[in-house]
């Protein structure tokens, strides 16, 4: 890795990246960025935003909190540990009971809000971290749009896999879905540039020993995180050259997004 202004800069990407230094455009069709790390600077702050509003109002029994993270199915909390998932949120709440929503409930907004939702402080500063290594990287090669595409792809992929195989009353957050989708998309940027993945091996493997290791941790979003971005990164790096590229990368990431939805439809039908 090398050091950069903000963030740090793979000696190969950022190989790649000078290639067509005249051009306007990226290697693989995205607008060349002034500034790479702009993307993922916002989105931290917009992490680092959510993360200080429900510390503020209650941190881990934050009403907040229960509104963003994501809940598959929702239920009514009596309070003292006691739950009751046979009543609604009609009866729960005129009994005085605080209901606790989920997305075969209609909040659909859960699926992406969780995403950028933290509670723990080494949560949110690990995964912020890895942001300010990866994101940059993968902006300055692929352009901000596309780069933004992967990731809330990634995010939306790993609330997915969440949603249709998670424990239906357990509630999930953090970026990690998305994180895990930037490692795999780094993954293909670099194989499709015939470069060594070592480094990036290593990142992935880590966090996926972590993963499958370390109690609390949601495999399906560092799962369905990662594949979303291995898919996003394949359909822009492997369009063809030409003009038609960009309406092909579009195409793509469009098909992906709708069998996403698809498979949270489905969910929805059988939870309800």
């Amino acid at each position: 890795m090398r050091d950069a202004a903000v963030g740090f800069h793979c000696p190969d990407c950022v190989a790649e990246a000078k290639r067509t230094t005249r051009s306007a455009r990226t290697t693989y069709g995205g607008l060349r960025p002034t500034n790479a790390a702009l993307t993922s600077m916002v989105i931290i702050g917009i992490n680092v935003a959510v993360w200080l509003s429900i510390l503020v109002t209650g941190g881990s029994g934050s009403r907040l909190l229960d509104y963003l993270e994501l809940r598959p199915r929702g239920f009514c909390d009596l309070g003292q540990g006691l739950i009751n998932i046979q009543v609604g949120q009609a009866t729960c709440t005129s009994h005085g009971a605080t209901w606790m929503p989920g997305v075969a409930d209609g909040a659909w907004w859960q699926l992406v809000t969780s995403e950028f939702t933290h509670v723990q402080v080494m949560h949110i500063a690990f995964n912020m971290f890895a942001l300010y290594v990866l994101g940059p990287q993968l902006e300055m090669v692929v352009g901000r749009a596309r780069f933004l595409a992967v990731y809330l792809i990634s995010a939306l992929a790993g609330s997915a896999l969440v949603y249709a195989v998670g424990p239906i009353y357990t509630p999930t957050v953090g970026a990690s879905g998305a994180i895990f989708g930037l490692m795999g998309a780094l993954l293909v940027v670099l194989l499709k540039m015939r470069v060594n993945p070592q480094g990036i091996l290593v990142w992935i493997g880590i966090n996926f020993l972590l993963t499958f290791t370390v109690s609390g941790i949601s495999w399906q979003g560092h799962l369905g995180g990662f594949l979303g971005g291995v898919a996003a990164a394949a359909v822009l790096v492997y369009a063809p050259r030409g003009p038609r590229r960009t309406t092909v990368q579009v195409a793509g990431l469009v098909a992906l997004s709708a069998v996403l939805v698809v498979v949270i439809a489905l969910r929805t039908a059988a939870l309800t």
